[in-house]
């Protein structure tokens, strides 16, 4: 792989030039996500930058240079820069002064090696001059990303133990840039340590199972961790069979993936179950009724759009696809609205009440049943009921 990153949209954004005149040429190099995808061709989201200069000074020369500026990680060194074409990370070197896993104390470094020393892996330990683009690159991890080897670096056991939350990022970006055979001493170290993360906050465990489980095909780094022994400690009740079936469904029909429908896919069809997987991943309120939904999808099958005015778009697709169905009736099919209220069962002479409520599910459920008919039809349904 070539010791140069290519230029790229961002490297040209005109914002990104005034931010590195502020900082000067020589106190600032991109590094991390956007050098590591860049180099791979993938498109880039967020960029980082890294500089020698202290919090206060890198503030002082954004002001200077008005470019508006956030403390948004002050104790850790990183500030904001709030640009036209999006806002920039800039943190200060550091090195780790103590970690117990789930925090570190860091102290600000001078030297761009000691900063690359207590990152993760070696491919998102890669630096680029951002006049010439030349990469800087201290563990290798250009040869790592030539051939898609997610590798800790040093001492693989010491980078877990500093952040036990590695162990899943080692294995989200084996899922996202990884080949096979992995790693030996990566999964070993992951392995080994896996029950570390029990000391972890549910709520950062849940993150990034969430974002493993959205990218493209998890499926087969979840059945490693399963192996391994990492997947029993996160999601005892997990199963990672069933998600090569939806993960080959969902390709086979074009639907994006859903973590949440994935989510659905390695659990059991247990609403209860759902619910309290979704408290301890601390899912938020419309993911939980997903996730719950999803589970309740070994009752009578219906048709896809009858799913879909009962349940929700989404919903319905998750069911069908964990069910191995078509979702095609789904596409371009918008849910109608059910064109009767009951103020009109009401003026026919039916008193206010369960008698209403009643009448109105029974001609709702024949609606649906009939394919949505038009407004007439809903009338003659309202009328046989009334008749009964």
């Amino acid at each position: 792989m070539a010791d140069a990153m290519p230029a790229a949209g961002w490297t040209e954004r005109a914002d990104l030039k005034a931010l590195v005149a502020a900082l000067g040429e020589d106190n600032c190099r991109y590094v991390g996500g956007a050098v590591r995808d860049t180099l791979l061709g993938i498109e880039v989201k967020d960029v980082d930058v890294a500089t020698p200069l202290l919090p206060r000074d890198v503030i002082a020369r954004l002001d200077a240079a008005g470019i508006r500026n956030v403390p948004t990680g002050i104790e850790h060194g990183t500030v904001t820069a709030v640009l036209p074409d999006g806002p920039v990370e800039i943190t200060t070197l550091r090195h780790d002064v103590s970690t117990d896993g789930r925090r570190a104390t860091v102290a600000f470094a001078s030297e761009w090696q000691e900063d690359a020393a207590r990152r993760d892996f070696t491919i998102n330990a890669l630096y680029a001059d951002p006049e010439t683009l030349k990469i800087a690159d201290y563990f290798d991890g250009l040869r790592d990303l030539a051939d898609r080897r997610v590798r800790f670096i040093g001492d693989a056991r010491q980078r877990i133990r500093e952040d036990h939350l590695r162990i899943l990022r080692y294995f989200r970006f084996q899922a996202r840039f990884g080949s096979q055979p992995a790693d030996e001493d990566s999964e070993n170290a992951c392995a080994e340590l896996a029950a570390t993360l029990k000391g972890l906050s549910r709520e950062r465990v849940g993150m990034e199972m969430m974002n493993l489980l959205g990218l493209a095909d998890p499926a087969p780094t979840l059945q490693r961790m399963a192996e391994l022994g990492v997947l029993a400690v996160i999601l005892p009740e997990a199963d990672p069979v069933p998600l090569t079936a939806l993960v080959t469904q969902e390709k086979a029909q074009a639907a994006a993936p859903a973590a949440i429908r994935r989510l659905a896919a390695i659990l059991p069809a247990d609403p209860s179950l759902a619910e309290q997987v979704a408290s301890r991943f601390r899912l938020s309120g419309a993911q939980k009724k997903r996730l719950v939904t999803a589970a309740r999808r070994d009752g009578d099958p219906a048709e896809p759009q009858e799913l879909a005015y009962f349940l929700g778009m989404e919903e319905a697709a998750d069911r069908l696809l964990l069910e191995g169905r078509d979702i095609s009736p789904l596409s371009g099919w918008q849910v109608p609205v059910f064109p009767l209220k009951g103020g009109e069962i009401v003026e026919r002479g039916v008193a206010a009440g369960p008698d209403v409520a009643r009448i109105l599910r029974s001609v709702e459920k024949r609606w649906v049943s009939e394919g949505f008919p038009a407004r007439d039809r809903v009338v003659a349904l309202l009328e046989e009921e009334l008749g009964r």
